[in-house]
């Protein structure tokens, strides 16, 4: 009788069970809606409008390697779990994305969903992606399989172990983190700053580097009704400052015109390009209409500062260097020439470290790292940058590192506070030399 009643209840228990099962099996292998049912047809003007669409979402800086063919994949990147690669988006049918149709790639790129229900890891930014307009994602498809040259180079599986890399939790990942919506236009603005916030938000999916991540390393925020979005965040051995007007750390003191400056040159009187906004810079945003750089300027000097986070508003200050004050000496003999000895600089072509972002950002690593490491060349309408920062690893020990870099951010004005010998050992250990070399990746 026991017996019975129990194999009674586990009947009935079994049966939600079996159900919650099913349903989630169907929920993280489901293919997502999507609005095109068939490949449209590409004309030369649409394959065109999708290589401008492919600039501004900066495919070809995940997607290709140099020396390899475009969009051929294999670029590693590192995560918490292991090592992923890049993947063919070319038009091979066998390694790449040849066999796709127009639904197949909305749901890639918008939804994180390759075919057969497979998730995508969400290095792919596709939720910033999901903004893309459906004209963008048409042209851009027309693009890939009709402007790009097929390649028949192998994808690289990951390095994560299993279980780790089991891709269905990131179906729920994308449920709790991900939006599914095109970009809506704000009828309170005008087209101008809407323009801008479609591009930051999606195609140039400035949040990935730039907005600070939650513990499941989702974006704190995907758009201006957030305060963390774009309030700067680590990535990568490099500090990726706040994109909002925040007066020290952020593009408080830059106008709309410096802005547009920075992404069309490489460079303005407040700063010039490095780390991998280096590689965005030479591959993507220089290549931008002047219409579409003004929107992302009007966009951007839109999103207030946080005072609390920023501190007191820099202020230059002439600084004189107490005889035998660490770091001193070093500025004086490796510094000074280029960056001047009072800290401002040489023109547009030698960046100021007086109230540059590295020297009053608490965050040190950027500081660091291009010390270290020097800065890759920039190249502006495909003219080579002459003047680039050198690497000091081999030439100073991390003590003197952090001792210039303690001196330099405290200097002027200066308030980043000082670096720590231990931090530069660190990012010395993970890190390496930039490349001499300008990587200039062709998109056919």
């Amino acid at each position: 009788m026991n017996n019975s009643r129990f194999a009674r209840t586990a009947g009935w228990l079994a049966l939600p069970c079996l159900v919650a099962a099913g349903l989630l099996a169907w929920y993280v292998t489901r293919e997502p809606a999507t609005p095109f049912s068939a490949s449209d047809s590409a004309n030369a003007a649409l394959v065109s409008r999708g290589e401008y669409v492919a600039r501004l979402s900066d495919c070809v800086a995940c997607h290709s390697l140099p020396g390899k063919a475009p969009f051929a994949g294999g670029l590693e990147m590192a995560t918490p779990l292991g090592a992923i690669h890049a993947t063919n988006i070319t038009a091979d049918r066998e390694h790449g994305i040849g066999a796709y149709s127009l639904a197949d790639f909305d749901r890639a790129v918008r939804q994180g969903v390759a075919p057969g229900g497979r998730r995508l890891y969400p290095a792919m930014p596709y939720p910033s992606y999901a903004k893309l307009s459906d004209d963008d994602v048409r042209a851009l498809y027309a693009f890939f399989m009709k402007g790009v040259q097929p390649a028949a180079e192998a994808n690289i599986p990951s390095s994560i172990p299993w279980p780790l890399n089991l891709r269905w939790p990131i179906a729920l990942w994308n449920g709790l983190f991900a939006p599914t919506t095109a970009y809506a236009q704000k009828p309170d603005q005008d087209p101008l700053w809407n323009r801008g916030a479609y591009i930051v938000q999606g195609p140039g999916h400035c949040g990935s580097c730039h907005t600070p991540r939650g513990l499941a390393f989702n974006e704190k925020a995907l758009d201006e009704s957030g305060a963390p979005f774009l309030a700067g965040a680590l990535l990568d051995g490099w500090y990726a400052p706040s994109l909002r007007q925040d007066h020290n750390t952020g593009l408080g003191r830059w106008s709309e015109a410096e802005i547009v400056q920075f992404l069309k040159t490489g460079r303005n009187r407040h700063a010039v390009v490095y780390g991998s906004m280096t590689e965005a810079f030479n591959n993507s945003t220089q290549f931008m209409s002047d219409d579409d750089l003004s929107a992302i300027a009007r966009y951007l000097k839109a999103l207030p500062g946080d005072p609390r986070r920023d501190g007191a508003p820099w202020q230059y200050q002439a600084t004189a260097a107490a005889p035998g004050a660490p770091g001193a000496h070093t500025y004086a003999t490796r510094c000074a020439s280029c960056h001047g000895a009072d800290g401002k600089g040489q023109a547009e072509w030698m960046p100021p470290l007086a109230g540059a972002t590295s020297m009053l950002a608490a965050e040190n690593a950027s500081a660091i790292n291009i010390t270290l490491n020097g800065s890759q060349r920039i190249v502006a309408a495909g003219v080579p940058d002459a003047y680039r920062m050198p690497a000091f690893r081999e030439q100073l020990s991390d003590r003197e590192i952090a001792e210039v870099l303690s001196f330099a951010r405290s200097a002027w004005g200066n308030q980043g506070g000082a670096v720590q010998a231990k931090a530069v050992g660190e990012l010395r250990g993970h890190t390496d030399p930039a490349s001499s070399s300008p990587i200039i990746l062709h998109m056919r």
